[in-house]
């Protein structure tokens, strides 16, 4: 016999905003947000998301929206989904829910994506000291492939996931993480050092009644007041999963979450046609609306069985992710290095962070040399399906971070020859990405031996 009919149990109108939807969105994590759906473990169900900002970025030739955006209202979420076994028996705490995706892509009608990058006072990024301004790409699909107007050249499959998947906290792990994250945004500048590198501001975003939505719970109800002023934002990974943007969570991946409350209320969104490792604009995937279709089977007891704590409590862990066989095939990559050392010629102790950062800055000097704006390479390495890795994390002083990048996405070979760069009227990329002006008065960091 035939699997019965995927079922739709969470439907997006692109016509409507997200708290008009039927059933409602939600932009927060809480263990008292109610589910919208009860799905069975034997059943294929099929889920739809718009996009992390709910529509607010246009596909139009403007940056503006990306420069005043309202980030206090993402990430735009699909769920709670409430699962139970084929004896309607719900997931209970202590046990693993696996998730498989079965199928996935853009919402059909709705076959487009953008990149941006954040003003660097309203959210930042990764390289934000010096990428301070706002900027867009717009991306459209054909099939599997994407390609923007206003980075031209460059053509690739995507490999596309869900940025967000996650379970419900407990409270005793939303308090743990309440905790935790207040102290850092409260205490952190007098003792990490890496912020005066990375230039993130705030360290932490700490729950807020701002933009704040919370499904089917009415707003200005008194437990409307209480899980807004409790509920974690959604912008960090943490042990139930959430926004971890690994990239290969495609077609045929399995994730294995905790399960820290009664059915484990199963939330997704983020949705991206393609993203490279560490999504370093921040808004840096290619951000779509999109569809899953999943299949979740309940370990009973799989937490204590197969995760082990990390941390003075055993909610302290973290899931397990098995990367589905549909991706990209390239052969041939560029790989650039980066060492912990930073712009100043500063040394730091085996930060991989800093090393991570100097590979991507090495990348965009380096493909700007063909014909580029550093913003559109900048855009370019965060959506790409280019791999980053940690080659080295002992050999002090130095941590050593890697960034490969596949050649074969570019219309010209950009790897170095004996004769100069070639250059001529072909490979001058015009239009350049979307750009607003920088209007505040923060530092901008200079590489001094960079080419202009």
């Amino acid at each position: 016999m035939a699997p019965p009919t995927t079922r739709l149990v969470s439907s997006i109108d692109l016509k409507k905003k997200p708290w008009q939807q039927n059933p409602p969105l939600h932009n927060r994590w809480h263990p008292h947000i109610p589910h919208v759906a009860t799905v069975n473990t034997s059943h294929v169900f099929r889920v739809e998301m718009v996009d992390w900002t709910g529509g607010a970025i246009r596909d139009d030739d403007s940056p503006l929206d990306v420069k005043s955006i309202d980030l206090s209202t993402v990430h735009y979420l699909s769920g709670p989904i409430r699962i139970v076994d084929d004896d309607g028996i719900p997931a209970k705490p202590g046990d693993l829910l696996a998730v498989e995706i079965c199928n996935l892509g853009p919402l059909p009608g709705d076959e487009w994506g953008f990149t941006a990058t954040f003003d660097r006072e309203n959210g930042g990024g990764f390289l934000t000291d010096h990428f301070p301004c706002a900027t867009k790409a717009i991306w459209y699909f054909q099939g599997i492939y994407a390609h923007s107007p206003q980075i031209p050249g460059v053509r690739f499959p995507g490999l596309t996931h869900p940025g967000i998947i996650g379970t419900a906290p407990s409270m005793e792990l939303l308090n743990i993480w309440n905790e935790r994250e207040r102290d850092i945004e409260e205490n952190g500048v007098k003792s990490f050092k890496l912020c005066e590198v990375l230039h993130t501001r705030p360290l932490a975003n700490l729950p807020s009644t701002n933009g704040c939505l919370l499904g089917k719970v009415e707003k200005g109800s008194s437990e409307w007041e209480r899980i807004a002023n409790e509920a974690a934002r959604t912008i960090p990974g943490r042990e139930n999963g959430g926004n971890c943007d690994i990239k290969n969570l495609s077609r045929g991946a399995k994730v294995y979450l905790p399960v820290f409350v009664e059915g484990a209320n199963l939330s997704t969104g983020d949705m991206h046609f393609s993203q490279g490792d560490g999504e370093v604009s921040f808004c840096g995937a290619i951000e779509m609306s999109g569809f899953l279709e999943l299949k979740c089977e309940i370990i009973r007891g799989g937490m204590k069985e197969y995760l082990t704590p990390m941390g003075p409590t055993p909610l302290h862990v973290n899931p397990i992710f098995e990367i589905g066989p549909v991706e990209p095939r390239f052969s041939e990559w560029l790989v650039f290095e980066g060492i912990s050392v930073d712009e100043s010629g500063r040394q730091h102790y085996l930060d991989a962070s800093v090393a991570y950062k100097r590979a991507v800055l090495n990348a965009i000097d380096y493909i700007s040399k063909f014909g580029y704006s550093k913003e559109q390479v900048y855009l370019l390495l965060s959506c790409i399906p280019c791999e980053g890795r940690i080659s080295g994390i002992v050999d002090a002083p130095n941590a050593v971070a890697t960034l490969a990048i596949p050649t074969a996405i570019f219309d010209q070979d950009i790897r170095p020859k004996n004769n100069k760069v070639p250059v001529g009227p072909r490979l001058m990329r015009k239009p350049d990405v979307f750009k607003c002006t920088y209007d505040g008065n923060l530092p901008i960091t200079k590489n001094p031996s960079a080419t202009s």
